[in-house]
C-alpha cells in the first residue's frame, strides 16, 4: 500500500490525498510529529516538509512531483493532459495554484487563528489530547502575533496576502462561470490543485478531514462568507462529492483517519 507521510491540515497533504482518491488508490496516511518526525523524515528523504509519498521502497516529495509521480506509474484516471494546450494550461494553473492559493492561504489563516483562541482549538485533529487542547487555545494572541512577525507574518504582509486570494476567488469564479472544471470539460490537476489547496479558507463540508464536525463548511469569513465567492465553494464541494472519500473509519489499516507516530 502506498504511504503518505502527511500533516492533517496541510493544504499541500490534501492536494495530494485529492489525488490519491480521485485516481482510486489506496494509501496509508502517517502523521508526521512536527519537530522530532520531521528529522526522522529528513533522515529518510532528505525532505523535511510534508508531503512525502513512499511507493515501496521509493521516496517522492513535493506534491507535484508527486502527481507527475503518480500520473506516470499510475496511469488511469491521468490527470495530466495529453493534448499541448491544455497540458500547459493544466501545469500553468498547478503552479500558480501552490504559490497564491497555498502560501497565501496559510497567512490568512494564521491572522485567524492569532486572533480567535476557539477557532484556533477547533482546528486541531480530533485525536488530539484535550489538554494539548487547552495549552494551545491558551497561548496570548500578542505572543502569536510576534511570533507572526518573526516568520515574516507582519499585518502588512497578511492584509496583501487576503486582498489576493479575494482576487484570485474571483477569477476562479469566473473560469467556471460556463464551463466545469477549470481547462475544459474533464477534471485535471489544475482542478484537484485549487480544490485541495483551498481548504484553509473554507472547509469542504463533508467528513474529509479529522477534524471537529462542528467546523464543517466553515471557515475564514472574510471568504466562506462571501456570497460573490459562493459559486467557487459550490464547485469545490461538488468536486470533492464526486471524487473524494470520506473519513468511514478510524482503524488506522485503513487509511483513512491518519496514524499519528514518530517516524520509524
Amino acid at each position: 500500500m502506498l504511504e503518505l507521510y502527511q500533516w492533517e491540515l496541510s493544504q499541500y497533504s490534501e492536494k495530494v490525498r485529492l489525488i490519491l482518491d480521485f485516481k482510486g488508490l489506496d494509501y496509508r496516511k502517517i502523521e508526521v510529529t512536527p519537530g522530532i518526525g520531521q528529522v526522522e523524515l529528513f533522515r529518510l528523504t532528505g525532505q523535511r516538509q510534508v508531503p512525502v509519498l513512499k511507493d515501496r521502497n521509493k521516496y517522492i516529495a513535493d506534491s507535484t512531483a508527486i502527481a507527475k509521480y503518480l500520473d506516470l506509474e499510475y496511469p488511469d484516471r491521468p490527470i495530466i493532459p495529453q493534448d499541448p494546450k491544455q497540458r500547459g494550461l493544466t501545469l500553468l494553473i498547478e503552479e500558480w495554484a501552490d504559490e497564491s492559493i497555498g502560501i497565501k492561504g496559510r497567512k490568512a489563516l494564521f491572522a485567524a487563528v492569532s486572533q480567535d483562541q476557539n477557532f484556533r482549538k477547533s482546528l486541531l485533529p480530533t485525536s488530539t489530547p484535550d489538554i494539548f487542547k487547552s495549552l494551545v487555545q491558551g497561548v496570548p494572541s500578542d505572543l502569536l502575533s510576534v511570533l507572526g512577525f518573526g516568520v515574516g507574518y507582519s499585518p502588512d504582509v497578511i492584509q496583501s496576502a487576503i486582498a489576493s486570494l479575494k482576487q484570485d476567488l474571483e477569477a476562479l469564479t469566473l473560469l467556471l462561470a460556463d464551463s466545469p472544471y477549470l481547462t475544459g470539460d474533464e477534471p485535471t490537476l489544475a482542478d484537484l490543485a485549487v480544490a485541495g489547496l483551498s481548504i484553509l479558507l473554507k472547509f469542504p463540508s463533508g467528513p474529509y478531514l479529522d477534524l471537529p464536525a462542528s467546523i464543517r463548511g466553515k471557515g475564514l469569513p472574510i471568504f466562506a462568507e462571501n456570497i460573490d465567492y459562493e459559486p467557487f465553494f459550490t464547485w469545490r464541494d461538488r468536486l470533492y462529492a464526486q471524487f473524494r472519500k470520506p473519513l468511514i473509519s478510524t482503524t488506522p489499516s485503513t487509511g483513512s483517519a491518519p496514524t499519528s507516530i514518530q517516524i520509524d
